[in-house]
Parts: C-alpha cells; structure tokens; sequence
C-alpha cells in the first residue's frame, strides 16, 4: 500500500511499539525481549508497518538492525503517538474521577519550590489519592509540551500568545531587589533604578522578554547597569546576595522562599510587575482534574493575595 492510501484505521501500535524497541536495543531479539514478545513475532510486526507506510526502516549490519534515513525521521512522530495513545489510555481509565488519576505540571523551576509548592501540597490535601508530577523545561518547550497534550498543564510568564495554548492570569509579582543584610541599601523603603547605578548588580533572564523591559527602563533613566553576574535561577542569585557580590533584581514571589538573615527585599520603584498564567492545551476540553487543580490554583493565589 503506497502511503498516500494509508489510513489511521490501519496503523497498529504494536507495530509502532516493535519498531521503537527496534530503535533502542539495535535487534529483533532484544526488542522482543523487552515486549515479551517472540523474535518472529516482532519481525512479523516490522514487516506489517514496513508495507503500511510503503518503504523500507531497517537494512542489517552484521548482528544489528541500523535504521534507515526514512526511519530516523519517523522516530520523533512514532514517539509522540505512542506518548499519546499512553496518555489517552490514562484519560480513559480516570475519566469524570477527580479524586483519583495523575497529573502532570510543568513550570520554572522556582516557581515550582516556591508559590506552587504550597498550592500542590494544598491540593493534595483535596485529593489524597491522586499523584502528581512536577516537571522543568525551558518556557519554549513547556509550551510545545503542554499544547501537544504530552504535559497536562503548566505556568508560565505572561505574555503568552501560543496558538496550542489556552491561557488563564493566575498570579502577579512585583520586582523587588535582594539586598545583602549588611549593605548601606538595606534599609531603605523602596530603590529606584538610579540608586543602582553604581552597584554591582545580579542580573537574571539575560534575552527574555522581561529582561528587556527591565534593560530598557534603565536606558530611559540614563542608568548604565554594573553588572557583575548574570544567571537564569533565582536561587543562584540568592546565593550571591548572601555572597555579598551585589544586588540581584528579581520576582518578589519567587523570592520569598530564598529570605534569610543574610539578605533583605527591598521594593524597586517604579513597580515593575511580572505577571503568570496557567496554561492547558487547546486541542481538547480541559480534563476534570486538571479544571479541578486550575480552580483551586486560582482561589489559593486569591487567598494568598489577600492575606
């Protein structure tokens, strides 16, 4: 059957399962040893997708099965199908139950030990027998992830404009600057950006979005910025307050989980406000339990808001 005749009626996952297996281990026989299945039956399976799709994956290299070019450029595809069927067998099994089934969330990194680590453990509280998964990748990724349906749901710094995306403002934080306890700053009520102009600075985000506001905003005050170091954690630049290497400008909710005796928050004036959204994909309803966790998300940072 030539691949334009091919129809989703005729793919078997079987077939795309063997030809994984195949990918991983190099051979028939450890493929099927990792499927329980027999060797002649993967070979059966390899030969079954083979005149599905209409050419050949696999051409043998003494005791190893090396995969075509074609083949290669399938993998990826083979992967997320897989991942899918995966993921629907899961939706399958815990559909209309919000108390019992997974979730997946991804978010940065000090988000997810900071403001969402309490909302989780709250929501657990909720929902005892559920499990949940909390997963990092960079904010390109955790879009592509989240609108492919391979991540249930995740946050993510606003703006956001994905086509794959539904999003939803979540929770807003202003900019605060990190203080080493002992510097002469430390006291004060608020910084403004010409208060910084001759410290050594703890820059993050270097090419984001919100580090070219910020870039920009010192310009318009005629600010040129000291800067010592540039990081991408919020933590790491914590570390270096604490350090007593210069002054980081960083998200006070981020922030909060780092305070100690070693370093104090002072308010950055202006406000400059960094703003969050959950997102889900917008290629299917919102599953119950990932409404359920958006729901309680939204009414916790409410109640944090408030306090």
């Amino acid at each position: 059957m030539s691949s334009s005749g091919m129809r989703m009626e005729n793919i078997n996952l079987k077939s795309l399962e063997a030809f994984r297996a195949i990918i991983q281990t190099g051979s028939a026989t450890a493929a099927a040893r990792q499927l329980g299945l027999t060797q002649p039956g993967i070979s059966r399976l390899l030969a079954s997708l083979e005149q599905l799709v209409g050419f050949q994956l696999f051409y043998r290299e003494h005791s190893r099965l090396i995969a075509t070019d074609e083949a290669k450029h399938l993998t990826s595809e083979i992967d997320l199908l897989l991942n899918n069927a995966d993921r629907f067998l899961a939706l399958a099994r815990n559909l209309h139950k919000t108390e019992t089934g997974s979730l997946t969330i991804v978010a940065p990194q000090s988000f997810s030990s900071g403001p969402l680590a309490d909302a989780v453990a709250s929501f657990i509280q909720l929902y005892p027998k559920i499990s949940v998964s909390i997963e990092s990748h960079s904010p390109q990724t955790a879009r592509d992830l989240v609108a492919q349906r391979s991540i249930d749901c995740g946050f993510i710094q606003l703006p956001e404009n994905h086509p794959g995306l539904v999003v939803k403002p979540m929770l807003d934080s202003d900019l605060v600057c990190a203080v080493p306890a002992a510097h002469p700053l430390c006291d004060r009520t608020s910084l403004s950006l010409t208060d910084l102009s001759h410290e050594p600075l703890i820059m993050l985000g270097q090419g984001r979005p919100s580090r070219q506001r910020l870039e920009t905003l010192f310009q318009q005050h005629g600010v040129l910025p000291k800067i010592r170091l540039e990081t991408h954690s919020v933590a790491t630049a914590c570390a270096y307050v604490q350090r007593q290497l210069g002054i980081a400008i960083i998200n006070r909710v981020l922030a909060q989980q780092y305070l100690n005796d070693q370093l104090t928050l002072v308010p950055l004036a202006p406000a400059i406000h960094h703003h969050y959204g959950f997102i889900y994909s917008a290629h299917a309803p919102m599953p119950k339990l990932v409404a359920a966790f958006c729901q309680h998300c939204s009414q916790f940072f409410s109640s944090q808001r408030m306090d």
